[in-house]
């Protein structure tokens, strides 16, 4: 695994870690909606028959130094309850937006956050009451994907899990080295997290993933590895290696030392990236030999796993139009507009926006959000697609947009061509990735950003 592209082409280097896009357009590129468009008219001539929907709970009991998710530390006050009573009403109005001039029917759901299983048992069935009775999702019926942690996964949340169908339990474990857990700012014992993991698999539901990050402060080789076997031991269906960022804002960003200029922070940066790089062809390739196959940058599949979608990117699942997200943090998607509510990783700021969202009485309406044109949709299609290690059909891509990405994007494709990043030996009518892109996904994906999206999220102000 080379270090830099440009060892490997002659051209110049590129950073291999600009940024992690499990969103297209980004949530910084989203601004406040002037015209508040009704619900109503925004899924008016949208197709309803298969749906996705996902349910955000935007509090842990922690907050990890890396995470710059839309979460909060605790909920005091029945915080939780005025969440769950605003969420049943924003459900009521956007499931009424919905109409009922066709079968409104949901394919899959999630439950993100924060972290959902910080909500008690009772609360849960109330969750889950939310999306059944007022949206109409079937959750016997559909996959449901749930994102917990080693202190949340306590026996009598994950039987309320189960009993109400869930197919997938996530689990944040990141290092299974308590010192590496440290060093992340992420309170855990190894006892603590094998623990959790035992219940889990006592909960018998179908797949478990385990989230593992590579780059932490003292990593090794060595420590990586401990931290990967003691993952494979529980035979989870799925894995995903996530590498570190340090983003503003953040524990890791306030705890960081001071730069001691430029030259210094530019050597300290190289050497960071050689170390993820590494650490991730060690992890991919022990993955493989352990019987996995790759998905994409991040996720890893037991080949013998349950698949919850027979067709398209998994895991950019969230992309798809026709996406529902209720609660702070949650994005919808429309084929022409994708909208939330208000962004901030600042702490303050999220206690503030979700205080906002419980005293809110009337959800008819979009308030932040992006329009989406005919080449935004072409692109975000290309990149979901291309970030999948099973790359982008190019027969699907003329059926929906009647044009090829080849000729949408030449210069785009061939300065990715010139690095070596996509796979020259791929069959007739696929455009993928080699294992070079593959590694290089987090500065692939941001070099197909629109100079809009660029533009807005440049002029982002942070909070």
């Amino acid at each position: 695994m080379t270090t830099s592209t440009a060892t490997a082409t002659g051209m110049p280097a590129v950073r291999p870690y600009e940024s992690y896009v499990y969103a297209y357009p980004h949530k910084t590129a989203y601004r406040p909606l002037p015209e508040r468009p009704a619900l109503r008219e925004l899924w008016a001539a949208e197709p309803k028959s298969a749906l996705s929907l996902y349910l955000h709970i935007p509090f842990c009991e922690v907050r990890c130094g890396f995470c710059n998710l839309f979460t909060r530390i605790g909920a005091p006050e029945e915080l939780t309850t005025r969440y769950l009573d605003a969420l049943d009403r924003q459900a009521v109005a956007v499931r009424d937006a919905l109409g009922d001039d066709e079968p409104v029917r949901f394919a899959a759901a999630a439950f993100g956050g924060g972290t959902p299983t910080f909500l008690t048992a009772d609360e849960l069935e109330r969750l889950c009451d939310i999306a059944e009775k007022r949206m109409g999702a079937d959750l016997l019926a559909v996959p449901l994907s749930v994102e917990t942690s080693p202190s949340t996964a306590t026996a009598d949340r994950l039987a309320v899990l189960a009993d109400r169908g869930a197919t997938r339990v996530s689990i944040g474990v990141q290092s299974f080295v308590d010192a590496e857990a440290r060093a992340a700012v992420r309170p855990q014992r190894r006892a603590e997290v094998e623990a959790a993991l035992g219940r889990i698999r006592d909960a018998r539901i179908p797949v478990l993933n385990i989230d593992l990050i590579y780059g932490i402060d003292g990593q090794t080789e060595r420590t990586w590895l401990t931290s990967l076997d003691a993952a494979l031991a529980w035979r989870p269906e799925e894995l995903y290696l996530y590498p570190l960022y340090v983003r503003p804002l953040t524990g890791l960003h306030r705890l960081g030392a001071a730069a001691t200029g430029p030259d210094a922070e530019a050597v300290e940066q190289a050497a960071w990236d050689e170390q993820r790089l590494r650490l991730y062809a060690v992890g991919r390739d022990h993955l493989l030999a352990h019987g996995y196959e790759q998905v994409s940058m991040r996720m890893f599949r037991r080949a013998d796993a349950p698949r919850e979608s027979q067709d398209g990117p998994e895991d950019y699942a969230c992309q798809t139009d026709g996406m529902i997200g209720l609660g702070c943090g949650a994005r919808s998607y429309t084929a022409a507009l994708h909208y939330s509510f208000d962004y901030a990783v600042n702490m303050g700021e999220i206690r503030s926006i979700i205080d906002g969202f419980t005293a809110t009485e009337d959800f008819s309406r979009a308030e932040v959000g992006r329009y989406v044109d005919a080449a935004e949709a072409r692109r975000r299609h290309l990149l979901q697609s291309l970030l999948q290690a099973a790359g982008l059909p190019l027969d699907d891509y003329r059926a929906r947009f009647g044009t090829d990405p080849r000729e949408d994007f030449p210069a785009e494709l061939a300065r990715f061509a010139d690095r070596g990043w996509l796979d020259a030996g791929a069959p007739e009518g696929i455009l993928r990735l080699s294992p070079l892109g593959l590694a290089h996904s987090d500065a692939l994906g941001p070099a197909l950003f629109s100079p809009g999206v660029r533009a807005a999220m440049a002029a982002y102000e942070r909070k």
